[in-house]
């Protein structure tokens, strides 16, 4: 939790082949919103990724350790591959919580995200959970990128608040509401 005069933290990691970020989703419209927040408490990274269309592990992680600083009083904000970044990171850095929008747990068949790193291992959901305050995730029943039996059983796993979000695809649109929502949610108590 923040204190009153304590900023809030917030990394936003986008999906494979997202560059540059700023035109890239809904990324640049939460980090808008997210600034524009009356309640003045949030400083938002939104960054082009190194090796943006591999968004291999061994170089995201390090990003968004030593040049993002996550920490754990960071709220990490992943977009499907962004999302299994934040759950490797997870599996060894503590975080103030993360959301997860298109979430998966194996590589979908896929020879590029197969290159990626984070499918060539067991996932440790226990320790996810523990070093996250809170998770909360959302998938649509409709994502034509990761189907959503993917993103239920990332939910089941770790537990996390799952919302399903009907006729949302893979959420590729330039705003994400619920998002933005969610955030104010975790950091108003």
């Amino acid at each position: 939790m923040t204190t009153n005069n304590e900023r809030q933290r917030i990394l936003i990691i986008p999906g494979m082949g997202c560059t540059p970020v700023e035109y890239c989703n809904w990324y640049s419209w939460l980090k808008e919103h997210l600034e524009k927040d009356p309640s003045g408490k949030f400083d938002v990274i939104l960054e082009d990724m190194p090796d943006p269309h591999a968004a291999r592990e061994s170089y995201w992680l390090p990003f968004i350790r030593d040049t993002l600083k996550s920490d754990e009083k960071t709220i990490l904000v992943g977009h499907s591959s962004g999302c299994e970044a934040i759950m490797r990171l997870i599996e060894k850095d503590k975080v103030r919580g993360v959301i997860l929008v298109a979430a998966c747990h194996t590589d979908l068949g896929d020879e590029n995200e197969r290159a990626s790193e984070y499918y060539n291992r067991p996932w440790d959901w226990d320790v996810m959970r523990s070093n996250a305050g809170f998770i909360v995730q959302l998938h649509s029943p409709n994502d034509e990128c990761i189907p959503v039996d993917e993103g239920r059983f990332v939910a089941d796993k770790l537990k996390s608040e799952y919302l399903e979000l009907p006729s949302r695809g893979h959420f590729m649109d330039d705003q994400l509401p619920e998002v933005l929502k969610v955030i104010r949610e975790k950091c108003s108590t």
